[in-house]
């Protein structure tokens, strides 16, 4: 399985399995010298947690990271940062069903043509978004040193089941429970996340990133532009099916005159009237906010009676999904496209040298 982002200057490796006795990351290419402030690292884990409120799945685990090699009395120390998170509350026998009948919108399907039956399938295997916390672990560093930097990387729900938060971004939410700016619309959202639990459903939604404190000049045009990296690494999320910069879909229905941004003096600086583009330009930051929004799919395991096969017979066959499940994963899922898009400029700002 492809489970390693190569990238300019780090390589970062994501292994073990939803059920499997433990999940973990490998970071190389980190500077030595950075510390890692251990208390911060372990809030940033806690957003993304289970089994901490009624809009997320049941399932308890603690994610405490524990660090194998690559740190030295709280820095790193030049070697490869290895750090792997025990599993704890498992319960492979809820997914047994699955191995002859997939569930649709999941992966178990592709998994067991692709690897011929040898998949781990129980809780989705690695293809689980447990796999999303030590990407967290990883993410929660590089967002510690980019702040150092005075580069912030903070992320929002901006819509869940079509309700949407329409209040401007200006601040970080990450003390909130529920991460919107609009606290009124967040409760209309989790009425809406519950009543899809009640209907054995689930709902998705939309989130939406902001990094402020890039400098001009970061990203190069074509293939290593600051979309494409992002993009990559945010697809890497599980669930996540759509992606867009600035105005993104919208600016189709706008003329040049409405989408271009004016350039205007403020300070001694240069910035524009609007931020339609994102910040980017030619996939290069022009110094004001980086601005993208991620579409994030319902929750394919739900308990409602689906139309699925029986891979044995090849006859159609209902399914019912047991074991416990996000209602909506886009709550839990605002820190880890906060850790995918610190992980991507950071290793845009190593491969840029700015900081050495």
């Amino acid at each position: 399985m492809s489970s390693t982002f190569i990238g300019q200057k780090l390589r970062l490796s994501i292994f073990g399995q939803s059920h499997s006795a433990a999940i973990g990351m490998t970071l190389d290419g980190l500077p030595a010298g950075i510390e890692i402030d251990p208390d911060e690292l372990q809030h940033f884990l806690n957003r993304r947690a289970p089994g901490q409120n009624d809009w997320s799945t049941p399932r308890k685990e603690e994610d405490r990271p524990d660090f194998l090699c690559g740190l030295k009395d709280g820095f790193t120390c030049g070697a490869p940062l290895t750090a792997v998170i025990h599993n704890n509350n498992t319960r492979p026998k809820d997914y047994s069903q699955l191995k002859i009948t997939p569930r649709p919108g999941h992966a178990d399907y592709t998994a067991e043509v692709k690897y011929r039956g040898f998949q781990d399938y129980s809780g989705g295997g690695h293809f689980s978004g447990r796999l999303t916390a030590p990407l967290c672990i990883a993410g929660g560093i590089v967002r510690q040193e980019l702040r150092r930097h005075n580069i912030t990387v903070d992320a929002r729900i901006a819509a869940i089941a079509g309700i949407r938060d329409e209040s401007a971004f200006e601040a970080s939410v990450a003390d909130k429970a529920f991460p919107v700016v609009d606290d009124e619309i967040g409760e209309q959202m989790r009425a809406a996340i519950q009543n899809a639990r009640e209907d054995g459903d689930s709902v998705g939604g939309v989130i939406e990133c902001v990094v402020r404190g890039l400098p001009v000049g970061v990203g190069e045009p074509m293939f290593d532009g600051v979309e494409n990296q992002i993009a990559r690494l945010i697809f890497a999320v599980p669930a996540v099916k759509g992606i867009e910069f600035g105005a993104g879909f919208e600016a189709a229905e706008l003329r040049g005159s409405e989408n271009n941004d004016p350039f205007l003096v403020k300070d001694g600086r240069i910035e524009t009237a609007a931020n339609h583009a994102g910040g980017i330009l030619g996939g290069i930051t022009n110094g004001m906010p980086v601005v993208f929004r991620a579409a994030v799919k319902p929750t394919p395991s739900i308990s409602r009676a689906q139309q699925s096969v029986n891979l044995t017979t090849m006859e159609p066959q209902e399914l019912r999904v047991t074991g416990r499940h996000d209602p909506c994963i886009v709550p839990r899922a605002v820190p880890v496209i906060e850790a995918a898009a610190a992980l991507a400029v950071y290793d845009l700002i190593l491969g840029e040298s700015i900081w050495n």
